[in-house]
């Protein structure tokens, strides 16, 4: 009773607000058969089953696992199948067979050795469709619940997505999290109210974007929620080789890091980069030195800029930039046609530099050590003293003894009591002439 009234409110919240977790607008996240729904670039292959009985499955969103045809079933692309699980069964959606299933299999699996292959039961039937259609209406409901768990009990994670097996007698719960969560006592509540058993994963943020889905900035689906599977580092110099933008909302993706895409065309960037010179980019013109500062790979250009010249820029080919060079090599500074700066709003090469690459990193501000200049006190020791010699008794004896028309000396280097002890008082000097006056 208990579980059916949770289940029941957590349904209705879902029901009546937005469900941010999900895009309903793809099709990865509402059904399991994508695959089938564009073009199959790997219809017209030849079956080749007979070289390998390895079996790529994929389950919900990207996770994919292999499994052993031991039964030689006549399995093709798009099929459900049941597959053995630790313990129980699941149900999930054929996507690669025979050689090329082995060989993604070994590309993805560093000690294929020591990989234990589950088996293929057989094709999945309407009942186990249904019975995987029951489980997949509870995973909402039951992220809902997991979320307010974790929360009471004061952990810092966050419940990502959960997903249930076929056979709907066990859950994954993917959770993101900084560091270690000892999550231990959570399980245990997961195991009491929702009564399955309780696999706990942890997930990047790429993992994350992977698992919500959503259009990405090219108007297509998420690579990561699709088709893309491995989820690599990637670093800023991936987006400064290509010559592009250095701004960091554009380079980001959905999940807040730099785009996968950054990668697909990184090896043309760096085999056409191979051609550039790499010493001696200053060029010596007749009009000054000019310094690249864009580099377009593709195109063979290279632009420059005066040195001292605001926005007088040209581009050169590179068949251009290595003449120039023999030429400085034997001193001649030969004549290259500029452009002449353009109004802001029209100058088409400046780059608003909103936020850096690197903006993930944790540094810490930079603090202003601007020193104040306080003439009158002394920090010797961490105390300020009076001098002396600067009282008005003093300065009236001075005064009375012929000296009224001399200016005290503020310069540092005369101060007679510089570098000394605080309490030190300078012993004052005779006047040449007139009477001194004594209490």
């Amino acid at each position: 009773m208990k579980l059916s009234a949770i289940n029941a409110q957590a349904t209705h919240q879902t029901e009546s607000r937005e469900d941010y977790m999900s895009c309903n607008g793809c099709s990865f996240n509402n059904s399991t058969s994508s695959i089938t729904q564009g073009y199959d670039w790997l219809s017209d292959l030849p079956d080749t089953t007979d070289k390998s009985d390895i079996v790529e499955v994929k389950f919900k969103s990207t996770r994919k696992e292999y499994y052993k045809n031991v039964e030689n079933l006549p399995l093709k692309r798009g099929d459900r199948i049941v597959v053995a699980s630790s313990p129980g069964h699941d149900v999930g959606e054929v996507t690669l067979t025979g050689y090329l299933a082995e060989k993604q299999f070994k590309l993805r699996i560093k000690n294929p050795s020591r990989y234990d292959l589950n088996v293929v039961y057989r094709k999945a039937s309407d009942a186990d469709i249904q019975k995987l259609n029951e489980a997949r209406s509870r995973e909402k409901a039951t992220m809902i619940r997991a979320r307010q768990a974790a929360q009471e009990l004061g952990l810092d994670m966050k419940i990502g997505d959960v997903e249930f097996r076929g056979d709907n007698k066990k859950a994954i719960f993917y959770y993101l999290a900084e560091g270690r969560v000892d999550f231990r006592e959570l399980i245990k509540v997961y195991a009491r109210e929702f009564r399955i058993k309780v696999e706990m994963k942890q997930i990047g943020a790429r993992q994350e974007a992977g698992l919500i889905g959503g259009i990405g900035s090219c108007g297509r689906e998420l690579c990561c929620s699709s088709w893309r599977t491995d989820f690599s580092s990637i670093s800023s110099e991936a987006a400064l080789k290509q010559g592009l933008s250095p701004s960091a909302q554009k380079m980001a993706g959905a999940c807040g890091k730099l785009k996968c895409c950054l990668l697909y065309e990184l090896d043309a960037y760096i085999e056409a980069g191979n051609e550039f010179p790499r010493e001696l980019l200053d060029l010596e013109l007749a009009s000054g030195i000019a310094k690249p500062f864009k580099t377009d790979y593709l195109k063979k250009e290279i632009w420059y800029g005066l040195q001292g010249s605001m926005g007088t820029t040209f581009n050169l080919s590179l068949e251009q930039v290595r003449d120039i060079i023999q030429k400085n090599k034997r001193g001649i500074k030969p004549e290259v046609q500029t452009f002449s700066a353009l109004p802001k709003e029209q100058n088409s090469m400046e780059v608003t530099l909103d936020e850096s690459l690197d903006r993930f990193d944790d540094k810490k501000p930079a603090r202003n050590k601007k020193r104040r200049n306080n003439r009158g006190t002394n920090k010797k020791g961490g105390r300020n003293f009076e001098n002396k010699s600067n009282t008005p008794q003093n300065k009236q004896t001075a005064s009375e003894g012929g000296d009224k028309n001399k200016r005290p000396n503020k310069r540092k280097n005369n101060n007679p009591n510089r570098k000394r002890k605080p309490g030190f008082q300078a012993k004052k000097a005779q006047p040449a002439s007139g009477n001194n006056i004594s209490n």
